[in-house]
């Protein structure tokens, strides 16, 4: 079996189930997923149990494989694991990255990672994921990085939902955390950046309610095509 063809099967399957092409909670077909994406069922299924590992999609026993519920509490879940990555993240990286480094990623959000008019909301969202896994690569763990951008995987849904809503909000707060980064001043930026990613339950519960409308209603493609207006 081909490693670049289950591969090309995973990366479409996974853009699926990010951007919950299948609904929360319905079984997966394999043999309908099998003839739309023109695969046999072999590459399909070790496609499936990659996703599965990696908490993208569900697998039962006996029952098979489903796509994975959007529930608050898993959501809200993740973001607290993903504040305690990102807040060791920067500290590491203000013990560990050269000065050059931290200046640079300064100066790339200075450069390109304000202005985000005209920009669709993945496009802003995958600005903003790559600014937070600069971060981590500072750091110089892998599995650190690795495991961050696993979590950007499964929360990505809700990411283009908060973003639609506080995109502008979000951009100032990169800056401040870049600068803080600059000086070094881990404390500042561990503080910026805890404030800049926590979410109350309220919060999570009320995006989640607006994902799923977008789900039932108008589909995730809606979402994040949407394009960001000048301030």
């Amino acid at each position: 079996m081909s490693e670049t063809r289950v591969q090309d099967i995973y990366v479409r399957l996974k853009a699926m189930t990010v951007g919950f092409d299948i609904r929360p909670g319905d079984r997966l077909n394999e043999v309908a997923l099998a003839r739309d994406l023109g695969v046999s069922r072999t590459p399909l299924r070790e496609a499936l149990n990659r996703l599965a590992a990696e908490h993208l999609i569900d697998f039962k026993p006996g029952a098979g494989f489903f796509c994975r519920a959007l529930e608050p509490q898993a959501i809200y879940d993740l973001y607290e694991l993903r504040e305690v990555l990102e807040t060791a993240a920067v500290r590491l990286a203000c013990a560990r990255a050269s000065d050059a480094a931290l200046i640079a990623l300064r100066d790339d959000v200075l450069k390109t990672g304000l202005d985000v008019t005209g920009q669709t909301i993945a496009q802003a969202t995958e600005r903003d994921e790559a600014f937070h896994t600069g971060i981590a690569r500072l750091t110089g763990n892998a599995a650190l990085v690795a495991d961050l951008m696993q979590i950007n995987d499964r929360i990505r849904f809700i990411r283009w939902v908060n973003m639609a809503a506080r995109v502008r909000a979000s951009k100032a707060e990169h800056k401040a955390i870049a600068e803080a980064l600059a000086m070094r001043d881990a404390d500042r930026a561990e503080d910026i950046l805890s404030a800049h990613i926590t979410r109350r339950m309220d919060q999570v519960v009320d995006a989640v309610r607006e994902g799923l409308s977008n789900i039932y209603m108008s589909g995730s493609e809606d979402l994040t095509s949407r394009i960001i207006q000048e301030a």
